[in-house]
C-alpha cells in the first residue's frame, strides 16, 4: 500500500514540479491560472495532465497544436516517483508493504520530511541544470521548514547549527576569496539548507560527494572539449543530488569511510 502511494504521490509531485519550474522561469506565480501547452498556450484538460500516461497516449505531442512536448516532463515524473519509493523502502523497510497507519509512527513523520525534501531538491537540481540559478524562494523557506521539522524529529540544535555553519561557511569563504567568481550566493544558501537538513557531520559527506562527482563531470567535459578551464557548471545539481544520497545512505557511507581508516 505504501509503495503504491509513493508511486502515485511521486508522479503527481513530479508533474507539479514541471509546471512550477516553467512558471518560475517566466516569473509567473505558481498558482496563476490553469496549466497550458508551452507551445500554443492552450489550457490543458484533466486528461492531458495524467502523469506519464498522457505523454505516452499523445505520443509526446500537444493534443491541440501537435507541438512536441519535451521528454523532460515524464522523466521528471518518473524520477520523483522513483525517489519517493526509495524513501519508503529505506525508512520503513518491511513496513513499506503495510498501510497508511505508518504515518502515526516516528518513521512515518520522517518519511513525510524526506518526501518534501525530495521535491525541493529535485526543483533545485532541475532549475540550476536548466537555468543556472538557485532560487532563494525555494532555499530560504526550506531552511526554516527543515529546521523546525528536524527539531521535532529530535535532531539536536547543535548538529543543525554546526551543519549550517559548515555548509554555508564553506561556500561563503569561497565567495569572499573569489569575489563571487567561483560561487554564487545561491550556493551559500543551499549549503545552509544542506547543513540544516543533514546535520553535522553528514553535511561533510554530501559536500565530498558533490565535489567528487562535480569534479569528475568537469574533467569529462574538459577532455571532450565541451568546456574550457574557467567555464561554469551548474554545481547546485551536484549538491542537491549528493544531499538526496546522503539523506538516505549518509550514515552507512560515513561508517564505511571510518572503517576504511582503521
Amino acid at each position: 500500500m505504501m509503495i503504491v502511494l509513493a508511486v502515485l504521490l511521486g508522479l503527481v509531485s513530479g508533474s507539479a514540479l514541471t509546471a512550477l519550474i516553467s512558471r518560475q522561469a517566466k516569473g509567473e506565480r505558481w498558482s496563476k491560472g490553469r496549466s497550458h501547452c508551452p507551445k500554443c498556450r492552450h489550457a490543458l484538460a484533466v486528461w492531458d495532465l495524467i502523469p506519464v500516461l498522457s505523454y505516452v497516449l499523445l505520443n509526446g505531442k500537444c493534443r491541440y497544436c501537435r507541438g512536441i512536448i519535451g521528454s523532460s516532463y515524464p522523466m521528471m515524473e518518473l524520477a520523483t516517483a522513483g525517489l519517493f519509493v526509495v524513501a519508503v523502502c529505506v525508512r520503513l523497510g518491511p513496513a513499506a508493504l503495510g498501510g497508511m497507519e505508518v504515518f502515526l509512527t516516528p518513521n512515518g513523520v520522517l518519511l513525510l520530511r524526506d518526501w518534501l525534501a525530495i521535491v525541493l531538491l529535485v526543483q533545485i537540481f532541475t532549475y540550476d541544470l536548466w537555468f543556472g540559478y538557485i532560487l532563494d524562494q525555494v532555499t530560504l523557506p526550506a531552511i526554516v521548514i527543515f529546521l523546525v521539522w528536524n527539531l521535532a524529529l529530535g535532531m539536536t540544535p547543535l548538529a543543525m547549527l554546526l551543519g549550517a555553519i559548515v555548509g554555508g561557511g564553506f561556500f561563503l569563504a569561497q565567495y569572499v576569496v573569489s569575489g563571487g567568481k567561483w560561487i554564487g550566493g545561491g550556493d551559500i544558501r543551499l549549503g545552509v539548507l544542506m547543513g540544516v537538513l543533514l546535520g553535522w557531520p553528514l553535511v561533510l559527506v554530501a559536500l565530498f560527494l558533490a565535489y567528487l562527482s562535480g569534479g569528475a563531470f568537469g574533467a569529462v567535459l574538459l577532455a571532450s572539449k565541451r568546456k574550457s578551464i574557467g567555464s561554469q557548471i551548474p554545481f547546485g545539481t551536484f549538491l542537491s543530488a549528493a544531499t538526496i544520497i546522503v539523506l538516505f545512505w549518509g550514515e552507512p557511507l560515513l561508517m564505511w569511510y571510518f572503517q576504511g581508516l582503521l
